[in-house]
Parts: structure tokens; sequence; C-alpha cells
């Protein structure tokens, strides 16, 4: 009976897609106009010191995360409020899982961990919220996070192993014929890491966002029959808050296992 539904809901959107198709141009369907950068004060022209709507709320994401952080858990009550119970529970997660995944050597890099965490989630969040712009989903910005991430446990590496660090692309495990060839694998497995590293996370939230913004096209254009889009719209937004926090999570872990290779290199 359910599969009966379903076919049945999925022909009556395709015949209304038919009958109500837009003739103007004004129910088109652009999904990646919402990724274009424009300046905040007109023109055309963007330049390096061009504030733009990328700037715009790359500031308020790091303003949200100042409100919920220090703000929020300001009073440091007995009884916590929302934010600062919220506060708390982003300390100790992020905490735990450096702890956990680096060691106790990698707690010292905490704050600079729990700050790209915050960030990122505070700027998928934001980026959820109706004429919002998702900065998370440029691959400039992913991609300056993941090579600052990058640089840090390499210099991290190298200070705190010497050349030791280099046994991190010998696997001295594996017989020693393989171990050149395994060396150049685990050479370009690791700069190629950086690039993952971004392009997941910019990745899937454009992914996310195009795909709302197609199913808002169809509403618009199946007239009489747009409650169809409209469940599929509820359900692709409730999956687009739940990537919102893992690809956040998927960056944090990875940038502990990444520092965890730079602290103890050997295989």
């Amino acid at each position: 009976m359910g599969k009966i539904f379903f076919y049945a809901a999925l022909a009556l959107a395709l015949v209304a897609g038919v009958v109500f198709a837009p003739e103007h141009a004004a129910l088109a369907i652009h999904p990646m106009d919402q990724f274009i950068v424009t300046p905040l004060f007109g023109g055309d022209h963007i330049s390096w010191y061009t504030p733009t709507n990328v700037t715009l709320w790359m500031g308020l994401a790091v303003v949200a995360v100042f409100a919920l952080l220090v703000l929020g858990s300001s009073r440091r009550a007995i009884v916590p409020s929302r934010a600062q119970s919220v506060a708390e529970l982003a300390y100790g997660f992020i905490y735990k899982m450096v702890e956990d995944v680096a060691g106790k050597d990698g707690v010292k890099f905490f704050p600079y961990i729990m700050t790209l965490f915050m960030f990122i989630v505070m700027a998928n969040f934001l980026g959820l919220l109706p004429m919002s712009f998702t900065t998370t989903s440029h691959i400039a910005v992913t991609a300056v996070l993941a090579a600052l991430v990058f640089f840090t446990v390499t210099i991290v590496g190298f200070v705190k192993n010497g050349a030791g660090f280099l046994g991190l692309f010998w696997v001295s495990s594996a017989p020693l014929p393989l171990r050149p060839i395994l060396a150049i694998i685990e050479l370009i497995s690791y700069f190629v890491r950086p690039v993952s590293h971004s392009i997941r996370l910019a990745g899937n939230v454009m992914a996310g966002h195009a795909v709302l913004k197609v199913f808002a096209g169809f509403a618009a254009a199946l007239g009489a029959f747009s409650f169809l889009p409209i469940f599929a719209i509820t359900a692709v937004y409730a999956l687009e808050v739940l990537v919102a926090f893992i690809q956040a999570y998927v960056f944090t872990i990875l940038t502990c296992v990444y520092l965890k290779d730079a602290l103890h290199p050997s295989h």
C-alpha cells in the first residue's frame, strides 16, 4: 500500500510539473545563485579588501561563537542557563575528543581545535537561516581552514620530533622491498589531506543547499501540488541540520587524527 501511494504521488507530481510548468523566467530554478559572492555596498568589482556577503556572515559566525561561549557562560551559575549548558556541553565534547584521539599531548591544542569546531558549526547553522549565506559552502573558506590545519600539524611534527617526523611515511612493519613504494603512497596521501579536508566540508554543505533550492523551485512551479516538494524540503532541511553538525564534527576529528600523527609519527 505504501509503494502504491508513493508511486501515485510521484505520478501526480510529474503531471503537475507538465500542467503547471513555469512559462516565465521568474520561476526558473537557479540553485547555484545562492553561492554568488557579492559586495556589501554595491558595485561589481571585488578586491581582496572588499567587504562581501562572505565577510558579513563569517563575522556573524564569530559574533555567535563569542555570544555563546563568552556572554552565555559569563555568569557561571550553579544552575546553568540554556546558553551556558550548550557552551559547557560543547566544551566537554571537544575536550574529550581531543584527549581520546590525540592523547594527553594534544590537549594543549584544545583551544585551537575548539575554535575551529565552533566557527564551522556556527557558520553551518547560520547558513540554514532564510536569506542567509553559507560561508562554508565556498572552497576558498574551507581551503584556508584546511591549510591552517595542514601547516600547523606539519610544523608541530617537525618541532616535536625533528627528522623523526619522517617516520610517519616509513611503514616499518611492512616487508622491506615494499617500504619505498608505501613511503611514496604515504607522502602523496599526506599532501592530499588539505584537499580532501576542504572539499569534503564545502561539497557536502553546497550539495545540501542546492537540493533545497531545487525543491523550493519545484514548489513554486507546481501550483496546487506544491505540497509535494514542501514535504521533501522539510525532510531535506532536517537532514541539513544534522549535516551541519556532522560536517563540523568530521572536520574537527580529522584535525585531531592529523595532530595525533604529528605528535606520534611512528607506525
